[in-house]
């Protein structure tokens, strides 16, 4: 089979060149003339219609007047629909359509005669000649000489001479070209490095310029110029996109700069083919970060079959309008480490369940009751278990509990969750080394980039990203919600196409209050094997979550710091609470004082009691179920030292008192050294 050639001007030689016989000259001479016969067929297709027209319509007064509105209407019509192309096509286009709509009205109501055939005749030659014009002068072999010579060309400038512009489209704000480089004088790599040298020639903001690889070739690819930036124009948040919808559906959460939606996914799609994923926000202070989260929360909360954990150590600024809708909310410290913990639990809990239901991944059918049989912990029959909902895990400035976790907890987790219906989020405002090392940046597969200083791009973004363009240094925190999308599922020559997120404002609270409210009625419920598997890790910090929260308000003093409210109080006085009390409800009942503490005044003035090791055995029993009592589930020596100095015991005699509930596996060590979990007495442990 004969290869097809791609070069214009060598098919322009072949066509001249074609067969010189008389059947070759007429084929010939038909295929050049076909591309300039659509104008022409359009004049007479346009006589005909005013020729059958001229029958109902002569004489008609109705007629006159609907024609004529018509005429007028689709002449503006197409200078409003011109608008987005060039000046000269749109006043072209507008001046057709109103001769022809113009003449069509007048044939329709006078018919032939010399006037209107006169017309006909003289104007219809020269509309249809002056777009066989135009088609011609599309062609211009002297300005392909101009943009390939070597003396003084584009491409000359930029240090890439020799490359050939080729295939060139032209959309409204968008030029495609493909760039072909010498063999074996230039790379991808050097247009890569030519970016910024080939914007400033062009003199267009220096992310208006893309490279995209051939991955099939070493000296092709794709050169897109975005000459006008769309994203300047601010697009307010209204509401979610797709309230009812199901988590698979893809999350919008804002426009590229040509206009197409930028969106993403969070669970798998095994027939599209696309993996589950985990999402990395950053973004440094003003960039727009705190916006780009609430665009993706707000999406996911108006999804049917989706629950939420969220940690927020800035307790919940922003989210504090949707933290109704979340099935478990925390803000930071020693509640957080409990979340985790609960979190590692869960992970294998669900993946039990998916696999037992053949699932390899979680999809849509597992979050409604099992009534397929081929979906059954049941041979050969539907097991009717009730539904698991995809559970999103977010963490807000996490670069804390990313420490605490461990790189290697936090890999294996991350690697697990994603085959558990679970995605992780994780935020923070650098991505820098010493916040997030490169193992933990691996497990997490997307990324939502904001403004950054210009040293973190590389743990922000994949290399390919950064060399075909993408640059989020170059906006820092002024250009508020810009941003770059890796995930899957989107286009990867999306990956270097700036985007921007909708922007929030203050009149957002209320409809944001409003959707918290709809996911409460309407929205998922926790799971009978999610619920299980975190009450066994941590007791009553999982039960009692909603029941803490609702008991007090939070709110912030003049430094930003959590405080709480009663809201019993007279005068509303609030007192500043300890990030180690941090969850606990001052309005519960205390527990009874166990017998080893009674008659125990625990004063700094009082002197330390004798007592015996049973008994200090005991007060320790006690102050563990203290812990747990008020929902706080990950110890350490260093929280129970001030209870144990009051007793007369020593950090020694407390770290072999934490080596003995070990043992008895009271508590069960974490992934932190020097951190255990309590395991809670109801679960039989």
């Amino acid at each position: 089979m004969a290869k097809t050639n791609t070069d214009p001007d060598q098919q322009h030689r072949e066509n001249l060149e074609g067969a010189s016989t008389g059947k070759g000259v007429a084929a010939w001479l038909a295929h050049r003339a076909k591309p300039y016969t659509p104008p022409w067929i359009t004049v007479g297709a346009t006589g005909v219609a005013g020729t059958m027209a001229w029958l109902p319509a002569h004489g008609s007064t109705g007629y006159a007047v609907g024609l004529t509105l018509g005429s007028v209407a689709l002449t503006a019509g197409t200078a409003w629909a011109g608008k987005t192309t060039g000046v000269q096509r749109r006043l072209h286009s507008a001046v057709t359509v109103a001769a022809g709509s113009g003449w069509f009205t007048g044939v329709a109501l006078a018919g032939w005669n010399s006037l209107t055939f006169g017309t006909f005749w003289l104007g219809g030659t020269v509309l249809a000649l002056s777009w066989n014009v135009r088609q011609v002068m599309r062609r211009n072999p002297d300005a392909v000489q101009a943009a390939t010579d070597t003396d003084g060309s584009l491409l000359e400038k930029v240090k890439l001479a020799g490359a050939k512009l080729r295939k060139t489209e032209v959309e409204p704000n968008r030029v495609t070209a493909e760039l072909v480089l010498p063999a074996g004088e230039l790379t991808n790599d050097d247009v890569s490095r030519a970016l910024p040298n080939i914007a400033s020639a062009l003199d267009v903001a220096p992310t208006a310029v893309r490279y995209m690889p051939d991955p099939d070739s070493a000296r092709r690819g794709e050169l897109v110029v975005v000459p006008r930036d769309m994203l300047a124009d601010v697009v307010e948040w209204e509401m979610p996109t797709n309230v009812g919808g199901s988590i698979a559906d893809p999350l919008v959460i804002g426009r590229y700069d040509d206009g197409a939606p930028l969106q993403l996914w969070l669970p798998g799609d095994p027939q599209a083919g696309r993996n589950s994923t985990h999402l990395l926000i950053c973004g440094m202070s003003g960039s727009g970060k705190g916006d780009g989260a609430l665009d993706i929360l707000t999406e996911i909360m108006g999804r049917r079959d989706v629950i939420i954990w969220l940690s927020d150590p800035k307790a919940f600024q922003d989210f504090g309008p949707l933290r109704p809708g979340l099935d478990w909310a925390v803000e930071g410290g020693a509640e957080t480490e409990t979340m985790v913990t609960a979190l590692q639990a869960v992970i294998p809990a669900r993946t039990r369940w998916l696999g037992a239901h053949g699932y390899r991944q979680w999809t849509p059918a597992a979050a409604e009751q099992q009534t397929d049989a081929a979906h059954s912990c049941q041979r050969g029959r539907a097991c009717g278990c009730e539904g698991m909902p995809f559970l999103v895990a977010w963490f807000e400035e996490a670069a804390n509990t990313l420490r605490f976790m461990g790189e290697d907890a936090f890999t294996g987790a991350a690697q697990e969750a994603r085959s558990a219906g679970i995605a992780l989020v994780v935020s923070l405002q650098r991505p820098s080394h010493d916040q997030l090392s490169t193992s933990t940046r691996a497990s997490l597969p997307s990324a939502l980039v904001f403004g950054l200083d210009a040293r973190d791009e590389g743990m922000a973004l994949p290399g390919p990203v950064l060399d075909a363009g993408a640059h989020p240094g170059a906006w820092g925190n002024r250009r508020p919600g810009y941003c770059y999308l890796v995930t899957p599922g989107v286009d990867e020559q999306r990956y270097s196409a700036p985007g921007r997120t909708w922007r929030f404002t203050g009149k957002a609270a209320r409809v944001m209050e409003q959707l918290a409210a709809w996911a409460q009625r309407n929205g998922a419920t926790v799971d009978p094997v999610t619920a299980k598997a975190a009450t066994a890790t941590v007791g009553n910090a999982y039960t009692n979550r909603h029941h803490r929260h609702d008991a007090t308000d939070h709110d912030q003093d003049e430094d930003g710091a959590s405080v709480y409210v009663d809201q019993d109080s007279d005068d509303g006085a609030a007192g500043r609470v300890d990030p180690e009390d941090e969850g606990l409800d001052p309005q519960a009942e205390l527990p009874p004082v166990p017998d080893a503490l009674d008659g125990v005044a625990f004063g700094p003035e009082s002197a330390a009691p004798d007592f015996t090791p049973e008994e200090a055995r005991a007060a320790m029993d006690a102050i563990v179920a203290a812990f747990e009592q008020h929902g706080v589930m990950v110890i350490g020596p260093k929280d129970v030292m001030d209870q144990a100095t009051q007793f007369g015991r020593s950090r020694p005699w407390v770290s072999g008192e934490f080596r003995r509930l070990v043992e008895d596996g009271r508590l069960v060590p974490t992934a932190k050294a020097g951190r255990y979990r309590i395991a809670p007495a109801m679960a039989g442990v």
